[in-house]
Order: structure tokens, then C-alpha cells, then sequence
């Protein structure tokens, strides 16, 4: 009897880990069409050049989509936008055929990514923008480049995500209001 309970919870405790390591996977990235709307712009993100975004809420089916990745970032920072985000993708310039197209299915781990921020290029609306990619080789590469400091998803300055920056169109304000 002892023995069979044993069983019985080594089972359980089995079933709940396996439940558990697949509540962890992050939902897959959406490919980019032509039906993509940007949470702050309300245009088609295929009309902007530069890195795109895309999150995946736990009661979403579809992706929320963001015209550049500064936006996909802010997102994450703003104390009103949802929390129960299952995954952040964003555009891996690594692998862009050009700024221009950053590509439909090329997305990378927006916290495993590599970010160029305060580079001489601009975002899907002109202001400021935090380049994604997939290696610290490209993206290093790409501050030679252009300009500016490789960081990681964790480290990039909230006044660079957050500040209002001129010609933004999209750009969320120093207190969190999208304009």
C-alpha cells in the first residue's frame, strides 16, 4: 500500500512538472502581413521601415503589432498595458533583407536579443529606435556602422524607451502617453 502511494505522488509530481514546462514555452512568433495594425499608430506596419514588434498575451490569439521595436519594448514599461505577456518578438535585423524590409518571419526573443540603441538610424516613425539582433556579432557590427552601445533586453534605459523624441510619431511620451 505505502508503495503504491508513493507511486501514486512521484506520478503526480511527474504530471505537474511536465504541466509546468509547457506553461513555460513562449507562444511562436506570427508572421508579418499586410493585415498587421500598430497598437500606438493604428497604420499598417508594413508602411514604416526599420525593426518591427509583436507580443502575445495569455488571452490573445493574435499578436499585438508595433511599428518598431522601441514601441514593442515600451509596451513592456508602461504600467497600463497589459502584464500577462506569453512572448516579445521583434524584428532580427541580422537576418533583414533590408531596413526597408525587415522580413515577415525573421523574429527573435526580444529578451534574448541584442540591442543597438542611440544609432543614427531611425524607426518606423522617425524617432529613436532599439535595433534588434539574434548575435552580439551583428549587432556589434552594426554600432560600427551606425553608431551606438550593444545591450541586452534588461538593460535598455527606460528615459530612451520612454522620452518623447521629435518626429515621433508614435513615440511614447516621458510620462507613458503614446502620441
Amino acid at each position: 500500500m505505502r508503495l503504491r502511494l508513493t507511486i501514486i505522488v512521484l506520478a503526480g509530481f511527474l504530471a505537474l512538472g511536465a504541466c509546468q514546462r509547457e506553461a513555460e514555452a513562449p507562444a511562436p512568433p506570427f508572421a508579418m502581413t499586410e493585415e498587421a495594425m500598430g497598437r500606438y499608430c493604428g497604420m499598417n506596419i508594413l508602411e514604416h521601415s526599420g525593426p518591427k514588434g509583436q507580443i502575445i498575451l495569455a488571452k490573445y490569439d493574435e499578436p499585438i503589432w508595433f511599428s518598431s521595436a522601441r514601441d514593442a519594448i515600451a509596451f513592456t514599461m508602461l504600467p497600463e498595458e497589459p502584464k500577462d505577456i506569453r512572448a516579445i518578438y521583434v524584428s532580427d535585423m541580422a537576418k533583414a533583407p533590408t531596413w526597408d524590409e525587415p522580413g515577415a518571419d525573421n523574429w527573435v526573443d526580444a529578451r534574448q536579443a541584442f540591442f543597438v540603441i542611440g544609432s543614427s538610424r531611425k524607426g518606423g516613425m522617425g524617432a529613436a529606435e532599439a535595433v534588434p539582433f539574434s548575435t552580439e556579432k551583428a549587432a556589434k557590427a552594426f554600432a560600427g556602422d551606425h553608431g551606438g552601445n550593444v545591450v541586452r533586453f534588461d538593460a535598455v534605459p527606460r528615459d530612451y524607451i520612454l522620452e518623447q523624441q521629435a518626429g515621433a510619431g508614435s513615440a511614447p511620451g516621458p510620462s507613458g502617453e503614446v502620441h
